[in-house]
Order: C-alpha cells, then sequence, then structure tokens
C-alpha cells in the first residue's frame, strides 16, 4: 500500500460516513499536505484556521460566495465530525463541504 492509499485508509476509517470516491477525489486535490501531520489536520477551535479554510476552500476553491452560511455549514461539517475529536482530517473536513454544496462537480 503506497502512502496515498494509507491515508485515504485512515479518512475512510475515521468514523464520518462520507462518499469514498470523492473523498479520493477531494484527497489528491490537496496533493502532498495529506502527507505532513500538520497540514492534514484542521483544528475545529482555532478561528483564524477556520477562516483560512473558509477563505482558501470554501470562497477560492468552491466559488462560494462569502456570508453567515459558510460559518454555519463550517461548524455543522466540525459537529459531524465530533468537535472534541482531535483528529479532524482536512480531506474529510473538505469533503463534508463539497457535498453540502453540490460542488462535486468541481472534482471530476
Amino acid at each position: 500500500m503506497n502512502k496515498f492509499e494509507e491515508a485515504l485508509e485512515t479518512y475512510k476509517t475515521s468514523g464520518v460516513e462520507v462518499d469514498h470516491a470523492l473523498l479520493e477525489k477531494v484527497a489528491r486535490s490537496l496533493g502532498p499536505s495529506i502527507y505532513n501531520a500538520d497540514s492534514s489536520l484542521v483544528s475545529g477551535s482555532d478561528k483564524s484556521e477556520l477562516e483560512t479554510v473558509k477563505k482558501n476552500f470554501m470562497v477560492k476553491k468552491l466559488g462560494l460566495q462569502e456570508g453567515p452560511e459558510l460559518d454555519k455549514a463550517l461548524n455543522e461539517a466540525i459537529e459531524t465530525m465530533g468537535r472534541s475529536n482531535p483528529k479532524k482530517h482536512r480531506a474529510v473536513l473538505y469533503t463534508l463541504l463539497v457535498k453540502k454544496f453540490n460542488k462535486e462537480h468541481l472534482f471530476q
């Protein structure tokens, strides 16, 4: 099993139900950041990190308009993953957001 497959297996067994085909595409789009312990995880309590996710992923990558609905969706995704869960994988979080906003076509 190569490094990508190992990372993908970790995401699939994280306890969050997501579309595995979409998860794989989202993970591939993240490039080498999924292999770095720090960049592969998201802190649900770090306001500046969540702001970065919102601006760089939700607005720039997904093309969404800035607004309170983005904060709400981000908080819902964090809750789904478990706010107290220290292993909130970026690829899983992004997959939840892609699905929430019906942006799967961006990852074909």
